[in-house]
């Protein structure tokens, strides 16, 4: 599908994670005048669940009065599965945004395509997308097999002007394991397309993203040559990067990037792994 922007601004940054591993302090910047609370997780002994979202989100909501728009947004539009509007959804999209970090949190986002039920719904608590062949980097693959934490972002930009949420826990599945498991799946790949893997996700949080600075855009044609390896086809040297130096020393003045840390050992997973898939 290609698409042509018609009148909007751009698409506002999500801002909406649950971790659900040890959390790990992120420095973040809040109003001098604005007091700083500390995130209030309930514990395991309260008859009331911890609220959804990160330790983050918390101290900012508190921060910035908004805890009780937050609250509110929880409780009324985030699920921990797929709902029925929401599984309608996902088959008619053509498009997948995904978000993935290392082991060490360096963060990538990519762009998946394909026609209208690429990405294909397995139950309510799981959903796949095809992987197919690439530039060979395997970037959000290589963060999968470290970190299995994904967060999937899918946008309608023609009629309802509408985006859906998913977050979940991700693994890596070869085709022919895919489709030994999953033969009923019928995904139309198009001509010279074919999936090398899977990526399958099993559902943490499924939410909305709101309309208000969704771009409005309309369906034009245009044929694409899906399995092409050809170079200029795929875009070639647009950025004018090639022949230009890899790295170059920063200005004295510029900001010294931090070194690289570790997270927890704990959240180190292995759910990238290729391996059949379990029955829920």
């Amino acid at each position: 599908m290609a698409l042509r922007v018609s009148s909007g601004a751009g698409p506002r940054r999500a801002a909406l994670r649950r971790s659900s591993g040890p959390s790990v302090a992120v420095p973040v910047e809040v109003p001098d005048t604005a007091p700083v609370v500390a995130p209030t997780r309930r514990g395991a002994d309260s008859p009331e669940p911890p609220r959804p979202g990160s330790s983050g989100e918390h101290v900012l909501q508190e921060a910035h009065g908004s805890r009780e728009r937050a609250d509110r947004f929880y409780a009324d539009q985030m699920r921990d599965r797929l709902l029925p509007r929401m599984i309608e959804f996902v088959g008619r999209m053509e498009m997948l945004f995904v978000s993935t970090a290392d082991a060490h949190g360096e963060c990538d986002a990519s762009l998946r395509a394909g026609p209208p039920g690429f990405v294909v719904v397995l139950d309510e608590y799981t959903l796949a997308y095809p992987e197919y062949r690439g530039n060979g980097v395997h970037a959000s693959l290589g963060n999968i097999s470290e970190n299995a934490h994904v967060g999937l972002l899918m946008v309608d930009f023609v009629d309802d002007l509408i985006g859906l949420h998913v977050n979940g826990t991700a693994r890596i599945v070869e085709d022919a394991d895919f489709r030994d498991r999953h033969g009923d799946v019928a995904v139309d790949h198009g001509r010279g397309r074919r999936a090398e893997r899977w990526v399958v996700v099993d559902v943490d949080e499924a939410y909305i993203h709101c309309r208000k600075h969704i771009p409005r855009m309309e369906r034009v044609s245009q044929r694409r040559a899906w399995g092409t390896d050809d170079p200029a086809r795929k875009g070639g040297d647009y950025f004018h990067a090639k022949g230009t130096e890899p790295s170059v020393p920063r200005e004295p003045h510029a900001v010294a990037r931090p070194a690289r840390r570790r997270f927890p050992s704990s959240t180190h997973l292995t759910g990238g792994a290729s391996r059949t898939l379990r029955r829920r």
